[in-house]
């Protein structure tokens, strides 16, 4: 009998207390169900990315880029092109990591991509460039250059660069390769209209 009566008294005290920790957490929360600002606790630290911004696979395979990293950069091209679909930014993303990974062939054929879906895509154009240069091609190289040149206004001095090097390739086939000087840049879309240049390795 007394244990029943125990056992009863046990119970009743987890209940109240139940009662108690539920009622903490309504005080807790606002009417919007989220919690009120004496409970939230301290804000993000400015410049704190988006989650949906930090995951996104277009801006970590530009990250991976520029970090080197150019097979992970890849990968993360292709999660961004299942995401957003083959966006001239994310073709122009899997030309630019083949590039690096020497794939020269592959690169062309997505940079070109990138240029059919966006013709005035000026990174897909200066990259198409790069890769010619690497063929061997600096005539179609200058072209290529010189379309990027316009759409850019003039504005990136890398992009100035890798014209005049084709120029001088092209007026000059003795001159020395621009790999082997070290001058070549290439250019990512980074986003609100800003580029992100990535000199060679």
């Amino acid at each position: 009998m007394r244990s029943t009566t125990r056992s009863r008294t046990q119970t009743s005290d987890r209940l109240r207390r139940g009662a108690v920790l539920v009622a903490l957490l309504c005080t807790a929360c606002s009417a919007s169900g989220t919690l009120s600002p004496a409970y939230r606790g301290q804000p993000a630290p400015a410049g704190t990315a988006h989650p949906a911004t930090a995951v996104d696979g277009l801006v970590v395979g530009h990250r991976l880029m520029a970090a080197g990293e150019y097979d992970l950069a890849l990968k993360a091209y292709y999660r961004a092109a299942a995401k957003h679909g083959l966006s001239a930014d994310v073709l122009s993303g899997i030309g630019s990591a083949n590039l690096r990974l020497g794939r020269l062939g592959q690169a062309e054929t997505q940079l070109r991509r990138a240029i059919s879906a966006n013709a005035r895509f000026v990174p897909a154009w200066n990259n198409l460039g790069v890769v010619l240069m690497e063929k061997g091609e600096p005539g179609e190289a200058r072209r290529v250059f010189e379309t990027a040149f316009a759409l850019d206004s003039g504005r990136s001095e890398d992009i100035r660069s890798n014209l005049r090097l084709a120029i001088a390739k092209t007026e000059n086939p003795d001159y020395d390769s621009p790999r082997n000087q070290g001058t070549t840049f290439e250019l990512v879309r980074r986003g609100e209209g800003r580029y992100l240049l990535l000199a060679p390795p």
